[in-house]
């Protein structure tokens, strides 16, 4: 199948081939018959994509400092390495979307296949959302007239939240596709409305659908023209739905309000509020949230967890029902903001109508081809005959094409000469990317053909709660297996992998992704500690930064927790540095929402001891970590894997390096040589299991 996307580097906007894609319990898969671009909203995204560097740099100087602070943090290498990676990532186009249900997971109950909808799925032959974001079309609505309801849903909420009334008078400062919606909205809950634009034919069409109106680009000045429509005391609530830098519209607004008036923002704009002109009225000012209550709660949206109709009247589903029976009872009118009609495989040229003043484009619609189309079935892509591109080659398949993997494990594992065989994502397009980024032979959305196909090793880079079902799936198929820790988030998955391996005679290669041990410098350390056999000392910092609660991480069903996800990585670490087992583990946990700070505890066989501070609640200029070991008189520092200092050691005082190194790349290699050349396991099993389990013990206590 076919999907459109535009790059944040240079602006280009392509449609690729992608595999068709998978989907989840609580998920729909829908074909598509139309879809809305919104002129606005993209128009924003293809010139951000289009400007440089340094205009890129000045639309977002939020990010400019995170990138600073990490440069002051990690390196420069390291950062530009992870700007690079981040401006490289595609985006998917659009969010207004009507298609037929192709098929349900197994916990859908309101739709079936053959069901007429509406989402916010993107220009795509296929799309794969949530039950939550898709409404069922009436009988009377055409296709093209329910695509516009997801952007009439963000219109309708800045209305709810205006909380106007029959008679008010309401200015609306923004006349494109969501201003003129805005305006609809407005005047069938029986308000008066004055629109400001400086677009004639957006202006006229304003006027159509029962709006006073005032050109911007004339000589009338606004706040005043608003002060006449409302008879002098100031119109009753202001929209602003325009796409701007300025801060113009939001003073404009305060000025034409009334005392006690209601300012919404639903567009962008410069949020530098005059607090006279706020104080003076005591204005109100709400910043609107997309489609309404639920945008953006991964419980809502991701799960599928309702919220309670009595308390929450109005979610994002159930606005865009409510303007689909607006639209059935002909109450609002879109047919009129329909300016341009391309089909998908025309996109290119849609797009390019964005910043053409002349045509002046509102409603962008693009048209799919209907029936069934055999092309939309695959759900692999072959990009080059495996024999000839990887001959002689490990092949390596890779499950989960997200960051890490994008980012850190893929580039190691091709720096170690291994084939790219196969890359999967449920949905398709993130293997398609990465794919085509690395030059995998096959991009797929079917993980149980990787598991049967012909690589013999699996790379494991998915969320964590589906480590200990894919690790055991690849191990009975008698593939090799590296996953990304954590190796799973429950003893009795941890059971289950043993207890295959203590039954199994010609067991595969089993490691998880603990690749600090393999840094140079922790290599270095090791040495160091080697020639004594005293005891030792560790106390290991790491100020990880807060996560919000609602990452995928924190949940103690998906992610495991930080304690589990992230923390097994430091207890691995003083396993290998103390070359001892552990006998025992305290943790103690400071009262937080996350969970996520903690003093882990651990005691090792031969009387060494080591102090683990996972902190959540630190500073980002600090670096992320430091171990500081002390043995014998003497005492190793090690700065976030860039520089190693020695005190009271013979022949050694300090090593640096270059650029951060965390031992991905050798980790990835002793991986490879494992399988290829028969060298040891790079980690013992028993060291693997036992690191899982007493990470186990430092989130839940012993079993």
């Amino acid at each position: 199948m076919k999907q459109l996307q535009q790059s944040l580097k240079d602006g280009l906007t392509e449609i690729i081939d992608v595999p068709l894609p998978g989907y989840a319990a609580g998920e729909i898969r829908i074909r598509s018959r139309c879809s809305l671009i919104s002129a606005g909203t993209e128009r924003m995204l293809v010139n951000f994509g289009k400007a440089n560097l340094l205009d890129k740099a000045r639309q977002q100087p939020d990010k400019v400092r995170q990138v600073l602070q990490k440069a002051k943090t990690d390196g420069v290498q390291a950062t530009l390495k992870a700007v690079q990676s981040k401006l490289n990532e595609p985006i998917a186009m659009g969010y207004s979307h009507v298609g037929v249900v192709d098929a349900v997971g197994t916990k859908i109950s309101g739709f079936s296949c053959g069901d007429r909808v509406v989402s916010n799925g993107s220009h795509a032959e296929i799309v794969v959302v949530p039950e939550n974001l898709v409404a069922r079309i009436p009988d009377n609505v055409t296709d093209e007239a329910a695509s516009f309801t997801v952007v009439s849903a963000i219109a309708l909420q800045g209305v709810r939240l205006a909380e106007v009334s029959l008679g008010e008078r309401v200015a609306v400062i923004g006349l494109g596709l969501i201003g003129l919606l805005t305006v609809q909205l407005l005047r069938a809950q029986g308000c008066q409305v004055i629109g400001l634009d400086y677009d004639d034919k957006k202006l006229a069409l304003a006027r159509e659908f029962g709006a006073t109106t005032v050109n911007l680009s004339s000589d009338s000045d606004a706040v005043d023209e608003a002060m006449i429509f409302s008879q002098n005391h100031g119109v009753d609530a202001v929209l602003i739905t325009a796409a701007t830098d300025s801060a113009e519209p939001i003073k404009a607004a305060a000025q034409m309000s009334r005392q006690r008036g209601r300012v919404i923002l639903v567009g962008v704009a410069d949020l530098a509020l005059s607090r006279d002109d706020f104080y003076k009225k005591e204005l109100s000012f709400q910043v609107s949230c997309s489609y309404g209550p639920g945008r953006y709660d991964p419980a809502y949206e991701e799960k599928g967890q309702d919220y309670p109709f009595g308390f929450v009247r109005w979610t994002e589903q159930r606005n865009f029902q409510a303007v689909l029976q607006l639209m059935a009872d002909g109450k609002l009118d879109v047919s009129r903001l329909i300016t341009h009609r391309f089909a998908f495989e025309e996109a290119a040229q849609a797009y390019a109508l964005l910043n053409d003043a002349k045509a002046s484009p509102i409603g962008i619609m693009l048209t799919y081809q209907s029936g069934e189309i055999s092309t939309l079935e695959a759900a692999s892509i072959q990009y080059a005959p495996v024999s000839s591109a990887y001959e002689g080659q490990l092949q390596l398949a890779f499950i989960g094409a997200g960051n890490y993997a994008k980012n850190v494990l893929i580039p190691a594992f091709k720096s170690a000469r291994a084939g790219l065989q196969s890359v999967s994502s449920r949905h398709g397009v993130t293997a398609a990317n990465v794919a085509r980024q690395f030059g995998f032979a096959e991009a797929t959305s079917d993980i149980e053909s990787q598991i049967a196909g012909p690589a013999p090793a699996l790379i494991i880079t998915t969320r964590h709660d589906s480590h200990a079902g894919l690790v055991l799936a690849g191990l009975k198929a008698g593939k090799h297996v590296f996953v990304e820790k954590p190796l799973c988030l429950t003893y009795e998955d941890l059971a289950e992998i043993e207890a295959f391996h203590q039954e199994s005679a010609e067991r595969p290669i089993l490691m998880v992704g603990f690749n600090r041990r393999f840094s140079s410098l922790i290599q270095k350390m090791k040495a160091l500690l080697s020639q004594n056999a005293a005891p030792k000392s560790f106390i290991y910092t790491i100020n990880s930064g807060a996560v919000p609660l609602d990452h995928w991480t924190q949940d103690s069903q998906i992610g495991g927790g930080r304690i589990i996800g992230e923390a097994c990585h430091f207890i691995d670490l003083l396993r290998f540095l103390a070359g001892s087992r552990i006998t025992d583990i305290v943790t103690s946990k400071m009262e937080c929402k996350a969970n996520d700070v903690a003093a882990i505890t651990l005691i090792f066989a031969d009387g060494s001891i080591g102090t683990i501070h996972y902190v959540a609640n630190g500073h980002r200029s600090v670096a992320k970590e430091r171990l500081e070991v002390f043995c014998d008189g003497k005492i190793l520092q090690l700065d976030n894997f860039r520089k190693l200092t020695g005190f009271g050691w013979k022949n050694f005082s300090s090593q640096t390096s270059r650029s951060q190194d965390k031992g991905q790349a050798e980790c990835a290699r002793c991986f490879l040589d494992a399988i290829m050349k028969g060298a040891p396991e790079p980690i013992a099993l028993e060291q693997l299991f036992e690191v899982t389990r007493f990470s186990l013990h430092a989130a839940h206590g012993t079993s």
